[in-house]
């Protein structure tokens, strides 16, 4: 788009299906390397993409012509199948349906990029639930806990 000027920046975050701890750090930077790489061919730039055992974090520029949630369903979906043809777990692996997406400010690109790179160090300290919860409250998005993880039971 000629004369289209854009700086949207999001992180988006999405978990294992029933938050199964089955991404393992023998294969995971080969999983985060091949989601970034699906980002980047939906004609968006990956910042970094980092994860632990049980989710992914995805930091992003965003294109205006690239639909989120078409974006999303790509990553998981290709990724799913990345996965599953090498074998990588021992059952069929799959994401939990729903995701998180958070909006950034350029002056905020360093402080994100630290956060998703320590995920490890930060997940020794705080559960999966407990972050997500407080990107959600962060971002005063309205929920109902109840119904946040549902599918995770």
């Amino acid at each position: 788009m000629a004369n289209t000027y854009h700086q949207i920046y999001l992180q988006a975050v999405f978990a294992v299906k029933y938050r199964n701890s089955v991404i393992n750090k023998d294969w995971n930077s080969r999983l985060f390397g091949v989601i970034g790489n699906l980002i980047n061919e939906s004609n968006c730039k990956t910042i970094i993409v980092n994860g632990v055992e049980d989710h992914v974090h995805c930091f992003f520029g965003l294109k205006p012509v690239v639909s989120v949630s078409e974006l999303i369903k790509t990553v998981k979906a290709r990724s799913s199948k990345y996965i599953n043809d090498n074998h990588l777990t021992k059952q069929r692996f799959e994401w939990q349906e729903r995701y998180g997406v958070f909006s950034y400010s350029q002056s905020s690109i360093d402080s994100v990029y630290k956060y998703i790179q320590n995920q490890e160090e930060h997940h020794r300290k705080q559960t999966f639930k407990d972050e997500y919860l407080a990107l959600l409250s962060a971002f005063k998005i309205e929920y109902d806990e109840k119904y946040v993880f549902h599918d995770l039971v």
